[in-house]
């Protein structure tokens, strides 16, 4: 095999033009490989420019959007919707600019990065922007049959953001892999810009929501929400401020928009973060590894996970309608209380059995640690531990409340567990989905180009002369009886253990998909008006109404969302399984 001895040739410039990338030549034999070599640039002055054009723009909408939350505030909804068009508008534009421009280019030399935008992520995107553009037509509706005493903003609004929809839509749907390498500061901040405006519309929404989810000043002690169909606050994102439905028309449009403000808050979160990506591969030169993709959704045989899973949605669903429905009623609050934290406990417990499961099965997996430079993931894995924040916030000051005063009642046990156990399962679910994603996809048994190229820490690229052999230097005879005499008993081994992989295989996804369809019910409950830190006035004695409703307002939004993110993740963790 001295023929086949590995000779590295020193880089080489593709060209006096080409500043982003190098050429590495390796040699086997009479064989050679040619490994693309990107070189850094330094990328800090424009993201520099753009991130703080991004951050004045998220700051001025903060301050606006919850100014006008407050009636002793001189902000009203006038100038918060005014605000949203203006950036909804620019940003249009400047998607409307890229569009054109990108389609003027040579489509098959634009890098991609194969990793960004799998199509679960595109179809969940559409699935919510078809939603979001239904809420808008509730909203249109509703503001023209009160057109006597609103605003006219209230009806352009909705109009604008529908438009807005649809095309950021398609522009992320075709464009979410691009690796820009033109007009890169311009690229930024057009892409920062259209961040920071799906992020204010999500604060917008989520004030809105959470205003209509906030107990009424006269019967916070007693837990009570809102009325859907009176308005007793003002408006951060879209409602009425002194004009009331009087028809059952109108009524049914804004019951039908505030349930719908759930995928609404999802599409934005969605878009902020397929934007972020976008923007971290501006500039981006991929390497041989990034351009291989492990994104493919194929149907397996599952039935423990799939079973369980769908047992405990559809058990979640029957709870939080029963809940929903009793807990309005004084009589019977505190059986529906029970019989929602009762659930949770159940539910919670295998969760966490589950993740603790999928984590020492793990730490067994003799799979390779994907360690390459991954926006996707690096952004993924950042969401799941700041979303998470939220639930522990809440949790904690729950803990507090029920250890300090010690009440002793089955209710305020089982609450006390509740949040335990949501900690404990944010945090196992969290180390499981970490480690999923950072996983090699599992070998499908037979060599390919894959498992003869290696790369180390250096990004250098090493062959293993043993499994690449030029089919000239043996003959067949030769060629197996080499393989023979090396292989040592290594193949029944091999065999024994890829049928332990395969085991690992299979539980890793029927966990995985049990996880998955799990968080989809505890991402509907409080989504859709599950509320027991109102419901339940332990707390909200405890601390106060202002503090309680402050820290719920705060933390439950970033709950809501670390349920759709887990799912997302969780699925790319059952495709690499």
């Amino acid at each position: 095999m001295g023929d086949n001895s590995v000779t590295t040739i020193s880089p080489a410039t593709v060209s006096p033009t080409d500043t982003n990338t190098t050429l590495e030549k390796i040699s086997i034999g009479q064989h050679s490989l040619v490994v693309v070599e990107p070189t850094v640039l330094w990328k800090k002055g424009g993201r520099l420019l753009s991130g703080l054009l991004g951050l004045n723009v998220l700051l001025l909408t903060t301050v606006l959007v919850s100014s006008g939350a407050f009636s002793n505030v001189a902000v009203v909804e006038r100038e918060v919707l005014s605000l949203l068009c203006i950036l909804m508008g620019l940003t249009s534009c400047w998607m409307m600019v890229y569009l054109l421009w990108t389609s003027k280019k040579d489509q098959q030399t634009s890098l991609k990065d194969s990793h960004a935008g799998p199509i679960w992520l595109k179809v969940g995107l559409a699935v919510f922007g078809v939603c979001s553009l239904v809420l808008d037509v509730l909203k249109i509706g509703k503001s023209a049959s009160l057109a006597h005493c609103e605003s006219p903003i209230q009806i352009v609004h909705p109009v604008f953001q529908g438009l807005f929809v649809v095309l950021q839509t398609y522009f992320l749907w075709v464009s979410c892999k691009d690796c820009v390498q033109s007009h890169m500061n311009f690229t930024r901040c057009g892409l920062m810009l259209t961040l920071s405006t799906n992020l204010a519309i999500w604060m917008a929404a989520v004030t809105d929501e959470s205003l209509h989810q906030t107990p009424s000043g006269n019967n916070s002690s007693g837990g009570h929400r809102l009325a859907r169909d009176n308005i007793y606050f003002v408006s951060a994102g879209g409602g009425s401020y002194g004009c009331a439905c009087n028809t059952p028309v109108c009524e049914t449009f804004q019951t039908g928009y505030y349930y719908l403000y759930p995928f609404n808050i999802e599409y934005s979160l969605f878009a902020s973060a397929m934007s972020y990506v976008m923007w971290k591969n501006v500039g981006r030169v991929m390497s041989h590894h990034s351009q291989h993709t492990h994104h493919s959704l194929r149907p397996h045989r599952l039935f423990v996970g799939l079973t369980c899973g769908i047992g405990v949605l559809v058990a979640g669903l029957g709870v939080f309608i029963v809940y929903e429905i009793d807990v309005s009623s004084e009589s019977s609050k505190t059986e529906a209380l029970e019989m929602f934290y009762i659930f949770n406990i159940i539910a919670l417990s295998l969760m966490c059995i589950s993740s603790l499961a999928g984590f020492i099965i793990f730490r067994f997996d003799k799979r390779d640690t994907d360690s390459h430079k991954n926006p996707t993931r690096s952004l993924d894995i950042a969401l799941l531990i700041i979303a998470a924040l939220g639930k522990y916030c809440i949790a904690y000051f729950s803990i507090i409340a029920i250890v300090a005063t010690a009440p002793g009642h089955l209710i305020d046990v089982l609450n006390l567990v509740y949040s335990l156990l949501m900690i404990v399962q944010h945090t196992l679910q969290n180390i499981f989905i970490i480690e999923g994603l950072h996983r090699e996809p599992f070998s499908s048994g037979h060599s390919d180009h894959r498992s003869s190229v290696a790369y180390n820490d250096k990004n250098e690229v090493y062959i293993n002369p043993a499994v690449i052999i030029p089919q000239g230097n043996l003959s067949e005879a030769e060629h197996g009886h080499e393989m023979g005499s090396n292989s040592n008993g290594i193949a029944p081994h091999s065999i024994i253990k890829n049928t332990r992989a395969d085991g690992r295989r299979k539980v890793l996804r029927e966990i995985s998909l049990f996880l998955l369809i799990s968080n989809i019910i505890f991402w509907i409950m409080p989504a859709f008006g599950a509320r027991p830190q109102f419901d339940n006035d332990h707390e909200l004695k405890f601390y106060g109404e202002s503090m309680w409703i402050a820290v719920v307002n705060i933390g439950l939004p970033f709950g809501i969302f670390y349920r759709m993110h887990s799912v997302a993740s969780l699925l790319e963790v059952y495709v690499v399984s």
